[in-house]
């Protein structure tokens, strides 16, 4: 009797149990279920990069607020963790270590820029983590990670992509035949400037100078790496830059009258809205790269929407007022993150990896397939002229082409360049 008793209080126990577990535990379970997805990601938000940085970021909170306002994805909702990198790649690995670590994100993806995202790579591959990065030069060529994939539109050829339409067109104005290569040493313009040497040598040029310069803060007066530029006295002259050297070495170029036949390369900055106000006629005359300019051919699904929406918001918020060079790859780089997410109705990083080597994506910025590397499948870089850039340019000057020409690749070309530099800069 002592033992059906026991046997019949331990049911009783255990289907109390059952039924606590089912009147308690499936909703808590449930409500885990429902928590957001919280992408972590490092920006930069403060430094000489903060221009870009936080263009790129209004991008991406777009994005995040069209997804919550229909509902999220996988009926959860979207959660960004971010801190500010300070422009600095020093920031960056401690950023990824808190990310993963203690605030125990669902997903990464990268900040902007190469500099910025080379330093994460190490914390996310021993995570294991899959990984999109935001305008990244080849930092995937020395990791070899089967996890990253690269939102920037140099295709295949990584490095050669920012200056190959500049010497293909360099090329086909004959008779120039030596160049002049100056790079800050920086990660980004390092590899630009590999890009540059292969580029020259391809097209058959005699490299006449090639030197590097320590970027900002440490320099600050551009004005003796110009005229070490001009002693070499180049037909065409090539500069891999970021930002605020870009700008220094623009103004000092015009101080001293630098005038070789071509001029420009791969030049990151000239495509802020701020840079470009503060420049203005000195821009004339640079041959230069882009990701992307406001032309017809270039509207994509999504895009007139997307850039009225960034303007909108833009207003009154210390951000470029356009957001043509990172605001809608921001939004790209997450829209893609988005599909694939949807597409394998998961976060689990394996899952997505596979999605993303195996996808096409149609984006807001066109169509983007990833091949070897993460890179993309196939490149679309363009190289653009500016010119006729008056002292009275304004917002509505920029907000259009009226003074850039892209010149390549041919199937995106809006007009033909002017020819020589010191003809088009006047």
């Amino acid at each position: 009797m002592l033992h059906r008793l026991k046997f019949r209080t331990c049911a009783l126990i255990a289907g109390a149990a059952f039924v606590a577990g089912a009147m308690f535990g499936a909703p808590a379970a449930k409500a885990q279920d429902k928590q957001p997805i919280k992408i972590g990601f490092s920006m930069s938000l403060t430094g000489f990069l903060s221009a870009v940085g936080k263009q790129g970021l209004l991008g991406m909170e777009i994005w995040r607020d069209q997804v919550n306002k229909s509902g999220g994805l996988l009926g959860r909702q979207i959660e960004f963790v971010y801190y500010d990198d300070k422009s600095s790649p020093q920031e960056v690995p401690g950023i990824y270590t808190k990310l993963l670590d203690v605030d125990k994100v669902d997903l990464v993806v990268s900040g902007y820029a190469t500099n910025e995202v080379a330093p994460a790579m190490p914390i996310v591959m021993r995570k294991n983590k899959t990984f999109i990065s935001l305008f990244a030069l080849d930092v995937n060529a020395q990791f070899k990670y089967p996890k990253y994939f690269s939102v920037l539109p140099t295709g295949q050829a990584t490095k050669t992509s920012f200056t190959e339409g500049f010497f293909d067109i360099a090329k086909a104005q004959g008779g120039l035949k030596t160049v002049a290569l100056a790079a800050a040493d920086a990660e980004f313009s390092q590899n630009a400037c590999e890009g540059a040497r292969e580029n020259a040598k391809k097209a058959g040029f005699n490299i006449v100078y090639d030197k590097s310069y320590p970027p900002p803060p440490k320099t600050t007066d551009f004005t003796p790496v110009v005229r070490a530029i001009q002693a070499a006295n180049a037909d065409i002259v090539v500069i891999c830059s970021y930002p605020a050297d870009s700008v220094g070495i623009v103004e000092a170029a015009n101080e001293i009258g630098l005038k070789p036949k071509l001029f420009g390369g791969a030049m990151v900055g000239l495509q802020v809205t701020a840079f470009k106000e503060k420049l203005k006629g000195k821009l004339n005359g640079l041959v230069n790269y882009e990701t992307w300019v406001p032309d017809q051919k270039q509207m994509y699904k999504g895009t007139k929407e997307f850039f009225e929406e960034y303007q909108k918001r833009a207003q009154g918020a210390g951000v470029d007022p356009l957001g043509y060079y990172l605001g809608g790859w921001g939004y790209t780089y997450l829209q893609i993150l988005g599909d694939a997410i949807k597409g394998t109705n998961s976060t689990d990083d394996d899952k997505l990896a596979d999605y993303l080597k195996k996808t096409k994506f149609d984006t807001i910025m066109g169509p983007i397939k990833f091949g070897n590397k993460g890179e993309w499948a196939e490149g679309r870089m363009l190289t653009v002229q500016y010119h006729d850039i008056k002292a009275d340019a304004n917002l509505d000057t920029w907000r259009g082409m009226s003074y850039q020409t892209v010149l390549h690749p041919k199937n995106l070309e809006t007009g033909k360049l002017n020819f020589p530099y010191e003809k088009a800069h006047q």
